[in-house]
């Protein structure tokens, strides 16, 4: 390529010096044509002709050798001017063949490596280089003496490097010409900033008005001391501040270098404030959320805030970590603590009411294959809606058969509107930018009835039981998600109580609400607390009936069997899980409910920790998990994709087997159990 340069400028160099003989013809022509017009005209242009060539003549012979010298002065300074270069710039340069043999270096770079005149294999100084391709190698990071640079490599022509003389062996074919940049600096003020950066938390006290309630009051300002100083003690020794904002609230800022270090002692934190006591009952926990890696101060903090949400919003007693869109969790396996307090339900009834009546028409979903407790809920908020005078409508799936005796004492009731329940299809038909949407019962998008609507809605509002994960509604207006609750049905009991004096739930809506509490509590063995039968209290007032509602949870001979079998067939894993397969029937729409039943059933046998049900339905497998209080379920279905509570949690898989998703379990049983 540089041969074919140096020719272009030749051709065009010796084209330069043939432009005048090109206008002495232009001349001699013009003179001949100057004759045919008049002879003056011609004698004139002739003349111009001669005068013009012995002026060519005599400026060519006399100058020519002064003009071919200047030309070979600039070529010989061009070339040693360039060879000066490569020989005396301040970057190290050098040329090697393909196998790394450095055929030539310059000053610098046998300055720099204390080089001798043959530097030999590049790989003598860099180790790194030992088995490089440099027909790959573009950009490479080396390190010498402590220092670190970054050796950049691009193909060289041999015929390009003819004024070098002491190439070596020209019959190379191709040489690769490399140079080093310097980054040991670059890459330690690198390093000293993000190790500086700031990462901004919040500590948040999940049960001090619960704690503090259970001591003497004269003890309540030592307890409130030594947490306090149990917190700045324990941030202290990695360099973090910690400071006060509110009773049970603390701002955290530390460094993201002191950071890693707390982050790989994985929080001991959470464990050992638990042990602070001066005679409480009631063990304390904090949750903690942390930003960081944001552009700005502000949007770390920001990140934090959203953390801490999310702490409280999976049950506290954790630590969740947002590092830019990535989300990390510690924690999180003590009972989750229930809130005493109303003050936060009337605060969301208040809110709610506001979201509603701004609205033309309300829209109320859950999640496939609703269940009693998902219909309970969207009755509840219905029945608040109908109050202020919207219209509604409920968005469901396809229903198993336990929640169809309920569903019927509603469908061609006069009292109810006829499409009270449509499809997703026919709710993104009616859904306008004036329609609030209601999601109950779940907080995850992928897991609603219809996920198009989410898209569409520009107001939403989520109520739900189930502990937040990474992936969740955002954006909504008004969230409560309580995983202390053992039911949505429950918080929907709670918010109606403040939704208005004169609000009254019908009898058949008490009903669906009460039957929610008690399909999630397993007739209120599991996660009932005082807030839940103050619900289910305040339901009785409102006419729900203890025997309407068992009827609802009676069924078929076939589901009874389908039960037994799947009980007869469980498998005891490492003596204290049992894994059970509900088999699938194509006529039995309730084998998910079936599958939950048995799970609740498998417990009640001696030494069992946790349960696991599986059932095959609509291409899709269904995992059911409880436990009572030695293990959190939860957590181990999170591993696999899902979620719920402590002791009631499930999973969903597509495109497996039963058998492949026996052994993720038996794998995820192995590592947390």
């Amino acid at each position: 390529m540089r041969r074919a340069m140096d020719e272009k400028k030749t051709n065009s160099l010796r084209l330069y010096f043939r432009w005048p003989v090109f206008l002495l013809i232009v001349l001699a022509l013009l003179a001949a044509g100057g004759f045919f017009i008049e002879i003056r005209v011609g004698a004139a242009l002739t003349l111009a002709a001669v005068l013009y060539l012995i002026a060519m003549l005599v400026i060519y012979l006399v100058f020519r050798r002064t003009i071919r010298k200047r030309l070979v002065d600039f070529g010989a300074s061009y070339a040693q001017a360039q060879n000066q270069l490569l020989r005396q710039v301040e970057v190290p340069f050098l040329l090697a063949d393909e196998s790394g043999e450095v055929l030539w270096a310059n000053k610098t770079f046998r300055t720099l490596f204390n080089s001798k005149k043959r530097v030999g294999p590049l790989s003598t100084v860099f180790p790194e280089l030992e088995s490089a391709d440099f027909k790959k190698v573009h950009k490479k990071q080396v390190t010498y003496n402590g220092r670190t640079y970054t050796l950049h490599c691009a193909p060289f022509r041999v015929e390009s490097a003819r004024d070098l003389g002491d190439l070596g062996d020209q019959s190379t074919p191709s040489l690769y010409n490399l140079y080093l940049i310097d980054d040991t600096d670059l890459l330690y003020y690198r390093t000293t900033l993000e190790e500086e950066r700031i990462v901004m938390g919040q500590i948040y006290i999940d049960n001090y008005d619960e704690v503090m309630e259970g001591i003497e009051y004269v003890r309540r300002s030592l307890l409130a001391a030594l947490l306090e100083r149990k917190l700045n003690k324990y941030f202290s020794q990695y360099g973090g501040l910690v400071r006060k904002l509110e009773k049970e609230r603390y701002l955290l800022v530390l460094k993201q270098k002191d950071f890693d270090a707390l982050e790989a002692d994985k929080f001991s934190l959470l464990d050992d404030i638990k042990t602070v006591n001066i005679g409480n009952d009631m063990a304390v926990t904090i949750s903690i959320g942390i930003g960081l890696n944001a552009p700005s101060i502000d949007e770390c903090y920001t990140n934090a805030r959203a953390a801490i949400d999310m702490a409280l919003g999976r049950g506290g007693d954790q630590v969740v970590i947002r590092d830019g869109t990535e989300i990390r969790y510690f924690g999180g396996k003590a009972k989750t603590t229930e809130r005493t307090t109303r003050v936060k339900a009337r605060i969301k009834a208040h809110a709610l009411r506001e979201l509603i009546e701004a609205r033309e028409s309300v829209m109320i979903m859950g999640h496939p294959n609703s269940d009693l407790d998902c219909i309970g809920a969207a009755m509840g908020i219905y029945r608040a809606a109908k109050f202020s005078q919207k219209k509604v409508h409920i968005v469901t799936g396809e229903v198993n058969n336990s929640v169809k005796p309920l569903l019927e004492r509603f469908k061609g009731n006069t009292e109810y509107e006829e499409e009270l329940f449509i499809g997703g299809q026919r709710a993104l038909e009616l859904f306008d930018k004036d329609t609030l949407l209601v999601v109950v019962d779940t907080n995850r998008p992928s897991y609603t009835v219809c996920p198009d609507l989410l898209k569409r809605a520009e107001s939403v509002v989520v109520m739900d039981h189930h502990r937040l994960t990474k992936e969740r509604i955002e954006n909504a207006l008004l969230s409560y998600v309580e995983p202390y609750a053992s039911s949505a049905s429950e918080l929907v009991a709670e918010i109606i109580q403040y939704y208005d004096d004169n609000l009254k739930l019908r009898p058949a809506e008490a009903d669906a609400v009460f039957a929610g509490i008690v399909m999630d509590t397993n007739n209120f063995e599991d996660k009932s607390g005082v807030r839940t039968f103050e619900a289910a209290a305040y339901l009785r007032r409102n006419g729900a009936d203890v025997t309407r509602v068992r009827k609802l949870f009676r069924e078929s001979m076939q589901d009874y069997k389908l039960r037994a079998e799947t009980i007869s067939n469980a498998e005891v894993y490492k003596d204290c899980y049992v894994i059970g397969i509900c088999p699938s029937r194509e006529l039995n729409r309730n084998q998910t409910v079936v599958a939950a039943q048995a799970a609740n059933e498998l417990l009640e046998i001696k030494g069992i920790k946790a349960s696991f049900v599986l059932t095959s339905y609509e291409h899709k497998i269904y995992l059911s998990a409880r436990s009572i209080d030695e293990v959190n379920v939860q957590v181990m279905m999170e591993k696999l994709g899902g979620g719920g509570h402590q002791s009631v949690a499930g999973a969903q898989f597509t495109d497996s087997t039963t058998e492949e998703v026996t052994a993720r379990l038996k794998a995820v049983i192995d590592e947390l159990g």
